[in-house]
């Protein structure tokens, strides 16, 4: 049977690769070598398989080059336009840090003002109380003057109406000098009251012309400081809105809380003796709890973070949110925002607070939490160097610790989170609702 099959396949392979000589001749001898059907099939498959090899891996190579290509120029092109974008946000930051330090300057010049208008409304005040307590002496001086002008009036009326007999007694028993020179003092002492009574009309008038004067000069006082607290008040009042913290339950904890020299803080206000309060009164009182307010403000703001972490020149990296995780592919919560400069750049405190936490920390390496009031804790992770420790206190702008590239990172920069009641809010938040005031 196998005879047979071999016979067969013999014979087709015959039909198709007869069977050939290929001879090899030199100068003494002739030798030849013979290539069965077998053979030439054996050498044709193997030449046809090498030449296939030779197809596809040219092919593969061609692929591979196009696809390297076309990869790299996107690549470039991705980082032209991530260069390009990086330049617009430097530059976006530096106008934004430009603008920042404006309005700090423009509110602490506005503080300065203040302070001098409340100083100069202060002792115009005491002026007008003072004005006030003259106008009332001299009103007083001038109504005893015409009561003893009155009566001396009297007297001389009763001298004059006096019967002929009374004055005949009195002509017998008293010199006529004497009645003259009593006359005379009488009318002396008449034009004299006159007098002052016309000096103190005229003293009351201008008192009168000061007191407008006076009053004007409150008035407009009174409308520049008004206007300073609206330019004031309303920027933080918005940054606190805007960041999600209630203000009035802000400015009730902050006055609870702070204690500083002579005890509690309380609000000024001018106090009106029982008397029925009047118009300058109610709105010098306004303008008091308007810088109480403001005061309040200041001090909240330092204890919230209303501040970048770095101050250098930096990048972020990465958002608050959800992202994929550079290690293993998948999606998490990313609790924070993420900046990126060289390694030791300064970090800050952005508020005041208290550390309670200098050390290692799973996955966060080098990490720093500061805890501030009103529930509010901030994070620091990654860092190379921390320059606080457990239970010191610090306040806004104080350097913490360096950036760095400890714990679960792919480069370095700093991780910055800030929590609320235990709960991660976006740090951004509060970054960007002082950019209008800080």
């Amino acid at each position: 049977m196998r005879t047979q099959l071999a016979i067969k396949i013999h014979a087709v392979l015959e039909k198709h690769f007869p069977e050939r000589r290929v001879f090899l001749k030199s100068d003494n001898d002739t030798r030849f070598i013979r290539l069965r059907p077998g053979t030439q099939l054996i050498a044709l498959a193997g030449s046809s398989l090498l030449v296939a090899w030779a197809i596809i891996a040219t092919a593969v190579i061609l692929m591979d080059s196009i696809g390297s290509g076309n990869f790299r120029e996107q690549a470039k092109r991705d980082q032209r336009t991530y260069q390009a974008r990086l330049n617009d946000l430097s530059s976006q930051r530096d106008t934004r840090a430009e603008e920042a330090l404006a309005a700090q300057q423009r509110f602490n010049a506005a503080l300065a003002q203040i302070s001098v208008m409340q100083s100069e409304l202060l002792s115009s005040e005491t002026r007008r109380r003072e004005l006030e307590t003259g106008i009332d002496v001299i009103q007083s001086t001038l109504r005893n003057t015409m009561h003893d002008r009155e009566t001396a009036r009297d007297q001389v009326a009763l001298l004059q109406s006096e019967n002929g007999g009374s004055v005949q007694v009195a002509a017998s028993t008293a010199p006529m000098g004497f009645l003259a020179d009593a006359l005379a003092r009488t009318a002396k002492e008449r034009d004299q009251v006159v007098l002052d009574a016309q000096d103190a009309l005229l003293a009351a008038d201008e008192l009168t012309q000061k007191i407008a004067v006076m009053q004007e000069q409150n008035d407009t006082i009174f409308r520049q400081l008004e206007e300073a607290m609206t330019v004031s008040v309303a920027p933080l009042d918005r940054m606190f809105r805007a960041a999600g913290m209630p203000t009035d339950r802000i400015i009730e904890t902050v006055r609870r809380g702070y204690s500083g020299q002579g005890g509690p803080l309380t609000p000024l206000s001018f106090t009106t003796r029982g008397e029925q309060p009047t118009a300058d009164t109610l709105r010098a009182n306004r303008l008091l709890n308007q810088m109480d307010r403001l005061n309040l403000y200041r001090l909240a703001a330092s204890k919230a973070p209303f501040a970048n972490p770095v101050k250098n020149a930096f990048r972020f990296t990465s958002k608050f949110g959800f992202r994929r995780d550079p290690k293993t592919g998948g999606r998490r919560m990313h609790n924070g925002v993420d900046f990126a400069a060289g390694s030791g750049t300064p970090l800050y405190a952005t508020a005041d607070g208290v550390v309670i936490h200098a050390g290692w920390g799973s996955g966060y390496g080098r990490l720093v939490k500061i805890q501030h009031e009103f529930g509010i804790e901030t994070r620091y992770a990654h860092m190379s160097k921390m320059r606080v420790k457990v239970g010191q206190r610090v306040s806004r702008g104080d350097r913490i610790g360096d950036m760095g590239a400890s714990g679960r990172v792919t480069g370095v920069h700093l991780h910055y989170e800030v929590r609320v009641g235990g709960k991660p809010v976006n740090p951004m938040i509060y970054i960007k609702a002082a950019n209008d005031v800080f």
